[in-house]
C-alpha cells in the first residue's frame, strides 16, 4: 500500500527573483497564488499555479550556493511539462528568447521532447503528449 496520493509541489530556489518571477509567469505561463516576503529569512516565496493546481514554489534567498544543473548531474534531473504541439511550445520559447536544444524523440515512447533552462539553468523540459 502506497500512501502518497500526488505530487503536491515542486520547490525551487532562484538567485534572482523578479528574472525568475518573470520567466515562470510570462514565459511558461503559471498563474500567481500568493506571493509572501519574509523578512526574517530576506526572501520571497511564490506560489505558482497550473491549471488551478498548486505546482511550483519559488524561493529567493541571499546568495543561494551554485548546483550543478546539467540534466545528466546527479539529483533531480530534471522538471518536465506536457504540451500538446512541440514546435508551438518551442516557438514561444524563441519569441521570449528562451533557446532550446534540438528536439528529440523517446526511444520507448515515440514522443518528441525537447530541453531548455530556467534563468538559474535549472533543466526543464517540454514533453509533447
Amino acid at each position: 500500500m502506497t500512501l502518497i496520493k500526488n505530487i503536491h509541489h515542486i520547490a525551487i530556489i532562484c538567485s534572482n527573483y523578479e528574472a525568475s518571477k518573470k520567466f515562470y509567469t510570462e514565459v511558461l505561463g503559471l498563474k500567481i497564488k500568493a506571493e509572501h516576503y519574509r523578512p526574517a529569512r530576506d526572501s520571497w516565496k511564490l506560489d505558482l499555479m497550473l491549471n488551478e493546481n498548486y505546482v511550483i514554489e519559488l524561493f529567493s534567498f541571499p546568495n543561494p550556493p551554485a548546483r550543478p544543473s546539467r540534466p545528466e548531474a546527479a539529483g533531480l534531473r530534471h522538471l518536465a511539462f506536457a504540451v500538446s504541439d512541440l514546435d508551438k511550445a518551442v516557438e514561444h520559447l524563441q519569441k521570449h528568447g528562451v533557446t532550446s536544444e534540438p528536439i528529440r524523440v523517446d526511444e520507448y515512447t515515440g514522443k518528441r521532447f525537447t530541453f531548455f533552462s530556467d534563468p538559474d539553468g535549472l533543466p526543464l523540459e517540454f514533453y509533447e503528449v
